[in-house]
């Protein structure tokens, strides 16, 4: 038998700011024209986002005097080095986590702590060492024995690649209960340049963290709903590398995603959807539910016409979108909350997909069970 999700828990900074208002400080940081200021209007109204959170208050504030973490001049100078965003991530970065995985542990009667044998931490917008990995073992009370795997720079799909790991420490090991948590503070990387890749990404980009504990299904804590993880899939297209991509600046880490990569998504998901059902002995009828992570509107709607799909089969997707923004790794853990959180009944085959630098795809085929 194989591993399950048995608990998720989510947490965000506590500030949580409408994406019209970060609209008013991307017009004014990026000094736009009024033409210009009406092209970006667009793009944020078109995002399918309402709210977005960020540990920077300063996204939410009209006045430059009141910014705390960028310059409090006009152009936002002197603006944070990468030495300073990396600062302000080992500063809150690990009360966010904790956040999430007790609200993860809150699932269970017992204290789950001390039965954690592995922790598994992702992020791609921060990293210091002794790390997060370390702190969240002494912040939790877990042994300090646990077992430690980091997944670091991933990018989008990061998640997916620690929940295959951690199936395969369940298939391993029957008695192991594994901690995965992804912590990303993706404004932390907000950058000032005046181009339409910065613009569309600093539309999209949030923060926020997800816990999940993965266990051997036949050895369960407690009995209840649980999310099986039935198969993974990777795979990457060469040619749609240089369209997103994640890099180390001096002013902050780096994102370039071009306006192709839904294009090369929209290209190639149907195909590669074919070789994921193949790989789990399934058709594509006798999929029951959808959980693709909501990297954008553009991006979910690819997703929809290649495969030929409503948006309502993914409208969990859009629902976390709308609520949070693109967490990087830690979205597609929220859509799979809701889903396990759903009235849904067992045996209900759940077609997952994750997108990130390379152009990679990762995919994962899961089942609802008890």
């Amino acid at each position: 038998m194989g591993s399950c999700i048995s608990a998720i828990g989510t947490a965000n900074p506590k500030n949580k700011i409408p994406q019209q208002t970060i609209y008013h400080f991307m017009a004014n940081a990026f000094g736009l024209d009024n033409i210009n200021a009406a092209r970006l209007k667009h793009i944020y109204e078109g995002s399918g986002i309402d709210n977005r959170y960020s540990v920077i208050p300063d996204f939410a504030f009209s006045d430059t005097a009141e910014y705390t973490f960028f310059g409090n001049s006009a152009n936002l100078e002197p603006f944070p080095t990468t030495q300073q965003r990396l600062k302000l991530y080992q500063q809150c970065a690990i009360d966010i986590a904790t956040q999430a995985a007790r609200q993860c542990f809150d699932s269970f009667d017992s204290d789950v702590a001390p039965q954690i044998t592995h922790l598994i931490t992702v992020s791609c917008t921060g990293m210091y060492a002794p790390g997060i990995d370390i702190d969240l073992v002494t912040t939790l009370g877990l042994n300090r024995q646990t077992e430690r795997t980091c997944i670091n720079f991933m990018g989008c799909y990061g998640a997916i690649n620690a929940l295959k790991a951690a199936d395969y420490i369940c298939r391993a090991d029957a008695g192991a209960k594994v901690l995965v948590v992804s912590i990303e503070l993706c404004t932390l990387h907000f950058q000032k340049n005046n181009t339409l890749d910065n613009w569309v990404a600093n539309s999209l980009f949030s923060d926020g963290a997800a816990a999940v504990l993965v266990e051997n299904e036949l050895q369960k804590i407690k009995p209840g709903k649980a999310l099986l993880l039935r198969n993974f899939y990777s795979e990457f297209m060469p040619e749609a590398s240089d369209d997103m991509g994640w890099y180390v600046g001096n002013l902050g880490f780096e994102m370039k995603l071009t306006s192709k990569v839904s294009k090369h998504i929209k290209k190639h998901i149907k195909a590669l959807t074919g070789r994921v059902l193949q790989k789990a002995g399934l058709s594509f009828e006798q999929i029951d539910e959808f959980a693709i992570h909501p990297g954008g509107k553009s991006i979910l709607e690819a997703t929809e016409e290649a495969l030929d799909i409503s948006a309502a089969a993914n409208h969990l997707a859009y629902q976390t979108l709308r609520e949070y923004g693109n967490m990087s790794s830690a979205t597609i853990l929220f859509v799979l909350q809701k889903i396990l959180r759903a009235d849904t009944e067992a045996g209900k085959n759940i077609l997952s997909f994750a997108f990130g630098p390379g152009l990679t795809v990762e995919g994962m085929i899961l089942e609802t069970g008890e």
